[in-house]
């Protein structure tokens, strides 16, 4: 699983991606910054099972917070994307082909409005058409792969009488789309049962967008909003797109709170709605924290955590799993849980068997799970935050 993080130039994505990762990352207030892409870890919130169990956890990987697991995924932090990238202005390219590797798109906007298209110094600009024009250089960028010798491709299928979806999916199988995802795609279009070599040029455009939508959501983050004029343009772009996520956002304020912490100035997990000093902080370094204190009261948080798990449990539609024994929690060397794995939904006993090792999954038995003490068969479908104990042949 990979998080992309999107956006014209200058409107935050590094600072979102450091205030996630705390990497060392160029930040400036110029176009392109980011020239190569920038991969970091970041962490998605999972209620522990610890507690349920009597226990302290020991994490291998991320840590736990007062009963909150925060589980590593991995980032993206690609080049900035100006109109005109899909035919290869700015870093077009280079930004396509970067974005491809990502599962889900998180689109960082600046809604202070105090940046344009290309990232420039600005005053009054409409957030509203960074949403539109991103997402329609992406569509762009999908059909231009799709209509690649369309017409004599479109042509053979028809000759050869070869199924539309096998001829779409070897067509776009760079962008992992699935036999069945086509099939869903042209029923709902009402394209199944035309001609693949009579399709229009705007039922291209259409079939091109569905499949984006389903191999590439975007998540769109209104990033700046303790900027002046950030709330009344993120109200602007909640009425103008009502069925998209727009996840109110401050990403300076959360990197600040981030290395406060880091350097004992504050006590904070991220996500939380406030924060506690416990250091010796001077004048000007109390007055800052106010400042951030007052949005998160306003907002409940820099919204920055909450896009992440989104992205991850929402979009993705990812489940936690933990593994377990049904005699003990500890691994031999005494952690207790010291796993959480990211799962896709849907995924069975069998697939958890294969995450953990291919002997398992290929010596596979049975499976319990841990909580209700329950034996379980390998097409047993799993639930977020299960606790699964795998019994397997393998020595």
């Amino acid at each position: 699983m990979l998080i992309g993080i999107v956006g014209k130039p200058s409107c935050g994505k590094s600072t979102f991606f450091k205030a996630v990762t705390l990497a060392d990352v160029a930040i400036a207030s110029y176009p392109f910054t980011t020239i190569k892409p920038n991969r970091g870890v970041g962490y998605v919130r999972v209620q522990c099972v610890d507690i349920e169990f009597g226990k302290q956890c020991n994490p291998r990987f991320g840590y736990c917070r007062n009963g909150t697991r925060y589980v590593p995924v991995e980032l993206l932090d690609v080049a900035g994307l100006v109109p005109g990238a899909h035919e290869g202005r700015g870093l077009g390219n280079q930004f396509l082909n970067d974005l491809n590797q990502a599962d889900v798109l998180v689109h960082i906007v600046d809604a202070s409005g105090t940046t344009n298209e290309r990232g420039e110094t600005a005053t009054g600009y409409d957030p509203v058409q960074d949403v539109r024009f991103l997402e329609e250089e992406i569509d762009l960028w999908y059909l231009g792969i799709l209509k690649k010798g369309w017409e004599k491709l479109s042509r053979t299928a028809v000759q050869t009488k070869e199924k539309v979806e096998k001829t779409m999916t070897k067509q776009m199988g760079a962008f992992r789309v699935t036999e069945e995802m086509v099939k869903d795609v042209l029923q709902g279009l009402g394209l199944h049962e035309k001609p693949i070599d009579k399709w229009t040029g705007e039922e291209l455009r259409a079939v091109a967008t569905e499949l984006r939508k389903r191999t590439k959501p975007i998540l769109i983050a209104a990033n700046k909003m303790d900027m002046p004029d950030s709330e009344r343009n993120f109200e602007r772009m909640k009425k103008e797109f009502p069925g998209y996520t727009i996840i109110a956002c401050a990403a300076d304020l959360e990197l600040a709170l981030r290395e406060a912490a880091k350097h004992g100035l504050i006590e904070y997990s991220p996500g939380d709605p406030d924060f506690v000093v416990k250091g010796n902080i001077n004048d000007k370094q109390k007055m800052a924290l106010e400042k951030i204190r007052t949005l998160l009261k306003r907002f409940g948080s820099t919204g920055v955590q909450n896009v992440m798990d989104k992205a991850v449990f929402e979009f993705l539609q990812y489940i936690a799993i933990f593994p377990g024994g049904m005699g003990k929690l500890e691994d031999s060397e005494g952690r207790v849980l010291p796993d959480c794995f990211l799962m896709p939904g849907g995924s069975t006993a069998l697939d958890f068997a294969y995450k953990l090792h291919s002997d398992f999954g290929k010596n596979f038995l049975y499976a319990h799970d841990v909580r209700t003490r329950q034996r379980i068969g390998r097409d047993h479908v799993l639930k977020h935050r299960d606790v699964i104990e795998i019994v397997s042949a393998a020595k």
